[in-house]
């Protein structure tokens, strides 16, 4: 839903962190613990941000060992996961592997420009079983926020992967980035000269940014509600 990892408010009182905390053996709350998760972030996004990074990014896994102190970094990451899986569950949106084949099939190039962690590729398999480059995506043009230290709507990921469209020989204008946040996805392509397909199919993740300035003037090629009608306006 959105970025990776939700508000702090919403987080509080999600069922099963208890539960999650007693099983790692967490002595803390669960409201503790997501305090302190929350207070580290800002922490680090404080020092990116005097380090002059505008938009920036933690690896989360960094962070969980900065706040419970293990060194395996499996459980580390084990932990990471079941918590995020816990507060922002994850669910695939239909026509999801119809799209992707069909696009596949054309012989279209595919990348991803994400908010993520280093759980985000593990959808793909647990979704769809296979990989994002079994499933077509060029390893080229998929790029991961947290891999950078940036995140979404930083122009530097963007620019990244419009530097190696263009190296392929592809004018921004056959380009189309589907994204579901007007802030995070629509304005940085839209800025690039590529089109831009707006996704409004789940109500949950839907990011209008109707109270961000740089949003207003800004408006997507197309609106879709479901996946499969992007393969129309390809």
């Amino acid at each position: 839903s959105g970025d990776v990892g939700t508000a702090q408010e919403k987080i509080r009182g999600t069922s099963g962190l208890g539960e999650l905390g007693r099983h790692y053996g967490i002595d803390a709350s669960p409201d503790q613990i997501t305090e302190r998760l929350f207070q580290s972030i800002r922490a680090a996004h404080e020092r990116q941000k005097k380090a002059g990074i505008a938009y920036p990014e933690v690896k989360i896994d960094t962070v969980w060992q900065s706040i419970l102190g293990w060194q395996d970094q499996n459980r580390i990451r084990e932990f990471a996961l079941d918590y995020e899986w816990t507060v922002n569950p994850s669910y695939p949106m239909p026509g999801l592997d119809e799209t992707l084949r069909n696009i596949r099939q054309r012989g279209l190039v595919m990348g991803i420009i994400s908010n993520a962690q280093f759980f985000t590729p593990l959808l793909f398999k647990w979704f769809l079983g296979a990989s994002p480059t079994e499933l077509g995506f060029t390893p080229d043009l998929i790029v991961y926020s947290y891999q950078f230290g940036e995140a979404k709507p930083s122009g530097m990921l963007f620019k990244r992967c419009a530097k190696r469209l263009n190296a392929m020989g592809l004018s921004p204008e056959s380009i189309v980035y589907v994204g579901n946040d007007m802030l995070n996805d629509i304005m940085p392509a839209a800025k690039l000269g590529w089109q831009t397909t707006l996704f409004a199919g789940d109500q949950r993740s839907l990011r209008l940014r109707r109270d961000r300035e740089e949003c207003r003037m800004v408006r997507p090629h197309l609106v879709i509600s479901d996946l499969r009608q992007l393969l129309d306006w390809i």
